[in-house]
């Protein structure tokens, strides 16, 4: 751009303004001092404004971000896992560990929106409540319930016991402290991680289709919606994987976060390993790939695969067939004839382990490829956020009856569990006699129900067609057993909005949701939303189906608490919320949930002391390894050991493999995060308190050859207070 001077000093020309300025007389004029300086000052000012636009204008399409990891595995042995509902699937070790992985916005200094993908089954209320109380103690009120969303993956094998709400907690044998501790902790540092490593950056966001990656568990429900909705789209579960990026000055990408429907439940109701499943297996693979040479957990790449619309949705892509026949299960009632044995999903590997390497191999490669060609959009556009707490079971909203095609005021009920619940899915059948689509109930059920709470007429008109198996709603003792009160939160990066809601929406259900909140931002005169949907946000309230899928009752419908109209209300209110972004409003807080930590029971006892046999102490090699192996191979040994709930050892390992290097030391190569690696605790005596834990470690094809090691780093509690380190180490052996 070139621009005459004013005072006849020929032309400026801007494009150049970073070199020596230079000013060309023209013959024969005649400049005194004072026009001279006068001039100069004019130049310089014009330079100053061009270049100060032109710095706006790249900040505006800059954000500040920051990233973090951090452990928040819970206690790897004996506590039940929470998934399942399984009372036996308690964890004996650990597979792959459990991280929260934080992701911090900021447009304009001081407003920021947070989002963390926790490896978890899902996010309570408190330990949100108990983060929060973390980071204002550090930081003030920069971070608050309105800007931070915390988002459960859902994986099925990890600790329960951290929900406060009873039935949610009951195989957990009620509140497990040291799950719920490690989580607040972890997902706080998580946080205090990424706020420290703030830097400018570009986001962009991308999206590609990942195939044989998921399946709907629930077709004859999505068939019940209509059917011009469904013509729209082309499968029965989404396959678009979503992901943001960020990238800082330098070109380098820092941080992703992948947006992917399916439930991680490769791993299924007979593991007993503390397993972050496919999805955290995703991460790990795409966080191994960009921080070369670190071990898993470390670098500075910070990389999560977070939950979505899954309610629906089951890896187990080879589908639902009868135990004891193979062949296909009942499409309604997912129930197998006399003899057949239960009614499994499983696929696509050979095992639960195969397949979980499968289905994150997947993801992690599509998400790499997404990386790798740096396509997508830019984001830009300023940092919002809105939160409101709504009383689920007070909420109304307007419903279009496409049967009566006719608006109709309904309203929310009363939380209530329907008899398919007891069915469980293909991914993990239930107990008894339950057949999912179950529309009729039971005399001596009912029986059993009443005792414990029984529903009114009104709970049961409401919650109609679902027969009511469990009023958890009416249920008070000890204390609330499903919540009343949930959290309902967008956040805002530019035009890429994330929906985070509480519970479980099926594949419909979530597309309706980032339907409605993108119409009603341009409704409210604002842009076009691209919408993701931020599964088991900030709470659990268990599924969330249309009002179609409701009435045929499958295990989702049947697990849709506040009755066929909770999408309803749902969107309403994320339409409300939107809008009062788009035009700036301000929206009350909502009522608050109730406070129930002085109510919490914990059947489960904490570890009383830790015995070691005569002539071993803890931390010795009980099995020493072979002296060689080749790649292949899986290296195993048993130390005496101390039992693992006596230090959680975050950012830190129970075992390390070490490789001794030319100059005589030793390179951690492995720990027990890494996929290659497991490990078993057994107790052996009760009574002594002896135990003993296995260590196995397949070795890859890419293993290099040479001297290993394996080393052991425990507490034990000593029979008289207290609890104290040890280690231990086998003999050296060879791969070769």
């Amino acid at each position: 751009m070139t621009i005459k001077n004013p005072t006849t000093l020929g032309a400026v020309n801007l494009s150049e303004r970073r070199q020596k300025p230079i000013i060309h007389c023209k013959a024969g004029n005649m400049i005194s001092i004072h026009h001279l300086v006068r001039t100069c000052c004019a130049y310089v000012l014009l330079i100053s404004l061009v270049a100060m636009t032109s710095s706006s204008t790249a900040m505006a399409s800059a954000y500040r971000v920051g990233v973090g990891r951090a452990d928040c595995t819970g206690p790897s042995v004996e506590i039940t896992f929470m998934g399942y509902a399984q009372l036996s699937q308690r964890g004996v070790g650990i597979h792959l560990r459990q991280y929260a992985r934080a992701f911090i916005f900021e447009e304009t200094p001081g407003r920021r929106a947070v989002f963390v993908s926790v490896d978890a089954g899902m996010m309570g209320h408190a330990v949100k409540r108990d983060v929060l109380a973390v980071l204002q103690k550090k930081y003030g009120d920069l971070y608050r319930a309105e800007n931070v969303a915390i988002s459960g993956s859902h994986t099925h094998s990890t600790p329960g016991g951290f929900l406060m709400y009873l039935l949610y907690d009951m195989t957990s044998l009620g509140f497990v402290s040291e799950t719920f501790n490690a989580l607040v902790r972890g997902i706080a540092q998580s946080i205090i991680r990424a706020h420290n490593s703030m830097i400018e950056a570009k986001v962009y966001v991308a999206e590609i289709d990942v195939l044989e990656a998921n399946i709907n568990r629930s077709p004859s429900a999505y068939e019940n919606n209509p059917e011009e909705e469904r013509a729209q789209y082309r499968d029965n579960v989404d396959k678009r994987l979503v992901q943001l990026r960020m990238v800082n000055k330098n070109g380098v990408v820092f941080g992703a976060i992948n947006w992917f429907a399916v439930h991680p439940t490769s791993m299924n109701n007979t593991n007993r390993y503390v397993s972050s499943d496919n999805v955290g297996l995703a991460s790990v693979m795409l966080e191994q790939e960009r921080n070369k040479g670190s071990l898993v957990g470390k670098g500075e790449f910070v990389g999560a695969f977070a939950s979505s619309n899954l309610g629906d949705v089951s890896p187990n892509i080879m589908g639902p067939k009868c135990e004891k026949t193979g062949l296909p299960c009942d499409l309604l009632t997912s129930s197998c004839p006399a003899g057949a044995g239960a009614c499994f999903a499983s696929g696509p590997g050979e095992d639960m382990f195969e397949s979980t390497k499968i289905i994150a191999t997947r993801l992690y490669s599509a998400a790499s490829q997404l990386l790798t060609k740096s396509g997508g959009r830019q984001v830009t556009g300023p940092v919002n956020f809105v939160h409101q707490f709504v009383d689920m079971t007070k909420a109304e909203a307007m419903y279009y009856n496409p049967k009566t095609r006719a608006l109709e005021q309904v309203r929310g009920c009363l939380p209530a569990m329907g008899y398919s619940f007891a069915a469980g899915t293909t991914d993990g059948p239930g107990a008894f006699d339950f057949q999912q689509g179950t529309i009729t109930d039971n005399a001596l059920w009912n029986a059993v129900r009443d005792f414990i709470a029984e529903p009114t007429v009104d709970d049961k008109e409401c919650q109609a067609p679902k027969p009511i198996l469990l009023a958890t709603g009416r249920a008070k003792f000890p204390y609330d057993w499903q919540p009343k009160i949930v959290p309902t939160q967008i956040l805002l990066i530019g035009d890429f909005a994330i929906a985070a809601v509480p519970g479980e929406f099926t594949t419909m259900s979530g597309r309706r949701m980032r339907n409605e909140v993108s119409a009603a931002s341009v409704a409210a005169g604002g842009k076009t939303l691209q919408v993701v949907v931020a599964g088991l946000s900030n709470m659990y309230t268990s599924y969330i189906t249309t009002p179609e899928e409701y009435e045929v009752q499958r295990y989702e419908g049947a697990s849709t608490l506040y009755g066929p109209h909770t999408l309803t209300i749902y969107l309403q209110q994320y339409k409300r919320m939107v809008r009062a972004m788009v035009l700036n409003e301000t929206l009350d807080a909502g009522p608050t949930p109730p406070y129930q930590d002085d109510k919490q029971i914990s059947l489960m006892t904490g570890v009383i002391f830790d015995g070691h046999p005569i002539g071993r102490e803890f931390g010795s090699v009980k099995i020493q390894p072979l002296n060689t192996y080749e790649r292949g191979d899986t290296v195993s040994t048993t130390f005496v050991t101390g039992n693992p709930r006596n230090n959680l050892m975050h950012d830190k390992t129970f075992f390390t493999v070490e490789q001794k290097q030319v100059d005589g030391n030793w390179t951690v190569v492995a720990t027990d995060a890494n996929w290659e690696t497991k490990f078993k605790w057994e107790r052996q005596s009760t009574i002594l308190g002896f135990s003993d834990t296995e260590f196995l470690w397949e070795i890859g094809p890419d293993t290099k050859l040479g001297t290993y090691r394996i080393r052991h780093f425990g507490y034990y509690r000593y029979i008289l207070g207290g609890v104290y380190p040890y280690t231990g180490s086998t003999k050296t052996f060879i791969v070769e």
